[in-house]
């Protein structure tokens, strides 16, 4: 009897747990969407958000009236030809998960149990692209200027700093076309990747998930409809 009610028990609370989940995909955190807005084609910025299938990176201009990475980081040691690179996207991941994974080599199993159920340290991801990815599902979202700024902010604000105040290079190669650099803060499973571009896409004004775990529950609340 004793064993059973155990049962029940967890299989109650899984059940709840899984529930809570499937709203918190569904639900909306930030209901008054802002962005897609067609009046804003002119004064408006497109940023992009690209889904790899686990993973959620943010694509945005090198260079607006607003913003300008090449101030902020250097474009020749990210890529080759770094005069013709238009887009960066960042992602934020476990930093053992990025490092052990970007020359395609496969990730041992100690690795993938850490960055899911252990604080580990973690990284920013910069990619650089001449154009917009297409071999991935692939978002946009027209935003205010003011917003922009913000999520660029946010953006130059997670990679942690030394004491001169410089981003701290982990690994860059231009051949690669991309680096990865020490972030603020701890990833886990409660602030993971998809939880960062969340964050980031609420202070664009985007409609985020109340959960944001899944890369899906992200693509799932941008505006399908927006056409940049």
């Amino acid at each position: 009897m004793l064993k059973n009610r155990i049962f029940r028990l967890v299989l109650s609370s899984i059940l709840s747990i899984i529930i809570c989940l499937i709203i918190g995909y569904f639900t909306p955190r930030n209901c008054l969407d802002n962005s897609c807005n067609m009046a804003l084609l002119d004064q408006g910025i497109s940023i992009y958000i690209y889904n790899t299938g686990i993973h959620t990176d943010i694509l945005v201009p090198v260079r607006t009236k607003i913003w300008n990475w090449q101030q902020y980081l250097d474009l020749k040691l990210i890529a080759n030809q770094s005069a013709s690179i238009k887009y960066l996207a960042f992602g934020l991941g476990d930093r053992a998960y990025f490092l052990e994974t970007y020359n395609g080599t496969s990730l041992p199993i100690v690795t993938i149990f850490k960055a899911m159920f252990l604080q580990t340290p973690s990284a920013m991801r910069v990619l650089a692209y001449r154009n917009i990815p297409q071999q991935y599902e692939i978002k946009c979202a027209i935003i205010t200027q003011t917003n922009y700024r913000r999520l660029m902010e946010f953006i130059n604000n997670s990679f942690q700093l030394d004491t001169q105040g410089n981003k701290i290079n982990l690994l860059v190669d231009s051949n690669y076309g991309g680096g990865f650099y020490a972030a603020k803060s701890n990833y886990s499973i409660l602030r993971a990747c998809n939880d960062w571009t969340a964050e980031g896409m609420k202070l664009a004004g985007v409609k985020t998930p109340v959960w944001s775990g899944l890369s899906s529950s992200i693509m799932y609340h941008i505006n399908s409809r927006c056409n940049c």
